[in-house]
């Protein structure tokens, strides 16, 4: 009897563990493990120490001061953060380092920390995190609050594009800017709208003004607003069809410290791309469209949409109408340009002509960036990883990126950070980052001349 006990016991007690050790789930948790209140004041609690942990390894990685570039603004007249802002290893110099092989800058342990993948705020949580700009003038314009208890925005005001954003629209180009300085919501569209667009982009525009369920704000007792929330709206990141630099992690990977964060990405010339979606597997922006609504709102689990309130649009007289108003959103005007989308030699500096032959020749950036529009609707995988040991940072995993959707350029001052997650501050940046991946060993004149060429796009 005895052995028996103590057979039944091992038996018992392996079963324990094989029930304590969570096994991997692509699901989220339905039931609530505490209630609300539990929950929110435990996160409240901690955001404080999360909010200095992100900042610690974000002065790590970048300089983050306001020094804008002499002279060069965004459209409305914000400036143009200007410098190199990724910190390199004591001792060495970007020369050196271009001069190394990637095989030699990962056995070293020398590639930059802000060229690494950037981790979510929190990523163990992610979400939905909007710049406090944005949260207060939709709490002011609509009384709805998209504040999180447990998290905040985490880069500086002056880093992030113009707000609120100018609006262009390719079916009147003759009225450029229709925004009127203000941010498009609910209560103003009609007015700033009528009489510009049909009924049918009328509609469209509503509809992505409106607020609906989502994984962070949302009824439910597993929130992160304190109070029930009506939801948020896909102009909520996409704010007047551009973007406020609001953060998320993609819905489409998991485990989840193998999510990408996501810098929301412009939505200016949405009509010239064809591959939508974190890792572009999404052929049109109808698709898109109905992805976000589904899945991507709730972190793609449509198990939780399920409880926290799926709004599931009509394909023929929503999703249709969403798109069409999208796909008229333009490109900022680019005095410099020739209708071939290159520059016009009467009009451009010396030092932007240089640029553009790099642009064109040794830089290697129209391999993928192609006028007029400066894309070529494919995707490229940079192999990253081949340059950096993989480790985790902060809940997240810094691995390869993948294949990753080419951008168009057009308008590209208007829309830091850079990279699809946000990780490049500057234009300054981002050259020093592809003169790196790709090894085009260009000079510190070379490189100055690059920039100057990119921001006349």
């Amino acid at each position: 009897m005895q052995i028996l006990k103590i057979a039944v016991g091992a038996v018992l007690g392996g079963a324990a563990c094989l029930i304590s050790a969570a096994p991997p789930t692509s699901y989220l948790p339905v039931l609530a493990k505490e209630d609300f209140q539990t929950t929110f004041e435990r996160m409240k609690a901690a955001r404080a120490g999360l909010q200095r942990e992100q900042a610690a390894l974000l002065e790590s990685r970048y300089d983050l001061s306001n020094r804008p570039a002499a002279g060069v603004t965004m459209f409305r007249g914000k400036p143009v953060q200007g410098g190199i802002r990724v910190k390199l290893p004591r001792g060495v110099t970007w020369d050196k380092l271009g001069a190394m092989s990637p095989d030699e800058i990962r056995d070293k342990g020398l590639y930059p920390q802000g060229f690494l993948p950037l981790p979510h705020p929190n990523h163990p949580e992610g979400g939905m995190v909007f710049p406090q700009f944005h949260i207060d003038e939709i709490k002011k314009q609509e009384q709805r609050d998209l504040t999180r208890f447990d998290l905040s925005f985490d880069f500086p005001d002056h880093l992030l594009p113009e707000f609120p954003a100018p609006i262009f629209l390719t079916t009147r180009p003759d009225l450029g800017d229709v925004s009127k300085g203000k941010l498009l919501t609910i209560e103003n569209f009609f007015d700033l709208f009528n009489g510009i667009l049909n009924p049918k982009q009328l509609e469209g525009l509503r509809l992505l003004l409106t607020p609906f369920p989502q994984q962070q704000f949302n009824q439910t007792e597993d929130r992160r607003s304190e109070r029930p929330s009506r939801g948020v709206s896909c102009f909520d990141c996409h704010s007047n069809g551009h973007t406020n630099g609001a953060t998320h992690l993609v819905g489409d990977i998991r485990p989840q410290a193998f999510r990408h964060r996501l810098d929301t990405p412009t939505l200016r010339g949405v009509n010239l791309q064809r591959l939508f979606g974190s890792q572009r597997a999404l052929k049109t922006v109808e698709d898109f469209t109905e992805f976000e609504q589904r899945g991507a709102y709730f972190d793609g689990d449509p198990v939780i949409a399920t409880k926290k309130g799926v709004n599931v649009l009509e394909r023929g007289s929503q999703v249709h109408f969403m798109a069409e108003f999208q796909e008229l959103l333009d490109f900022p005007p680019a005095p410099k340009l020739g209708v071939t989308g290159k520059l016009d030699p009467r009009k451009a500096n010396e030092q932007e002509l240089r640029g553009q032959s790099l642009f064109f020749g040794k830089a290697q950036c129209a391999t993928c960036h192609m006028p007029p529009h400066y894309s070529d609707n494919l995707m490229h995988n940079l192999h990253t990883e081949r340059f950096f040991k993989p480790h985790e940072v902060r809940g997240a995993m810094m691995v390869g990126d993948g294949p990753i959707k080419t951008f168009p350029l057009r308008g590209i001052k208007e829309s830091p950070p850079y990279l699809h997650d946000g990780r490049l501050l500057t234009l300054e940046d981002t050259v020093e980052f592809f003169n790196l991946i790709l090894e085009t060993k260009l000079t510190a004149a070379e490189k100055a001349d690059l920039v100057a060429f990119m921001r006349t796009l």
